[in-house]
């Protein structure tokens, strides 16, 4: 059975993606920064076929990241994808004339920093067996400028190039990346603007009139696992409701 590592897999975005794989048999090994969680048993009661284990850990350091992959050699023997899905939005929107060097360093750290090398030491794995996938979760704001949170902008914008050049090195080796870029997810880190982006939503935001969903990022994330599209190593995609399309 496959096993999938999924960053910020506690919840929001990284649960959903756990709950699709583990619906079509993926072990799953989640991490994120709280002490504990109850992600994993939920993901084993609802399907009882496959093992979910939480993991602690931080991204942005690297004795956290080091001892994730440990751990997931040690509780399931491999893994077979890594999902960098990890990812945090400025504590405070303050406008790039006034947002801190705090700000950015800890944006960049955990949303830029910690996957790419993340991905270099699972990457090297990957490499000596011939085999996995890597999937990065970037954002539509790696190409919608927000000056209200630019470094979260400019951190997407990053894991965009990352996609690239990762896809370019693995495929040497017979690994797949990929990106997926979500557009407005109902989660914990949006719903604090919820009003803002309710009424965009109805103003034609998106040519489809709802917030995304969890789920339907974990669609996307299955079917790139599973290898429905094996011949395009650094595809993007995205899954925003049509909100990429420029229109006049």
């Amino acid at each position: 059975m496959k096993t999938a590592i999924i960053t910020g897999g506690s919840r929001g975005i990284g649960f959903g993606i756990a709950e699709k794989l583990a619906a079509e048999g993926w072990n799953t090994a989640l991490c994120a920064r709280q002490e504990s969680s109850d992600a994993a048993e939920k993901i084993m009661a609802e399907f009882p076929s496959v093992k979910a284990k939480y993991y602690k850990c931080d991204v942005s350091a690297a004795v956290d990241r080091e001892a994730l992959l440990a751990g997931v050699l040690r509780d399931f023997g491999s893994y077979e994808a890594l999902v960098n899905n990890a990812g945090v939005a400025p504590q405070v929107r303050a406008d790039i004339l006034e947002m801190t060097e705090e700000s950015f360093d800890r944006v960049m750290n955990i949303n830029l920093k910690g996957p790419f090398f993340l991905t270099q030491s699972a990457g090297r794995y990957f490499a000596s067996r011939k085999q996995g996938v890597i999937l990065n979760i970037g954002s539509c704001s790696a190409t919608v400028a927000s000056i209200s949170r630019g470094e979260y902008c400019m951190s997407k914008a990053g894991v965009g190039m990352m996609t690239k050049l990762f896809a370019v090195k693995m495929a040497e080796f017979g690994v797949n990346v990929y990106e997926i870029r979500p557009g407005v997810i109902a989660t914990d880190m949006t719903g604090t603007v919820k009003a803002k982006y309710d009424k965009l939503i109805a103003e034609g935001l998106t040519l489809q009139p709802r917030w995304g969903e969890p789920a339907d990022i974990g669609r996307a994330a299955a079917m790139l696992l599973r290898g429905d599209l094996a011949y395009s190593t650094g595809t993007v995609i995205d899954i925003g409701g049509g909100m990429e399309i420029a229109r006049l």
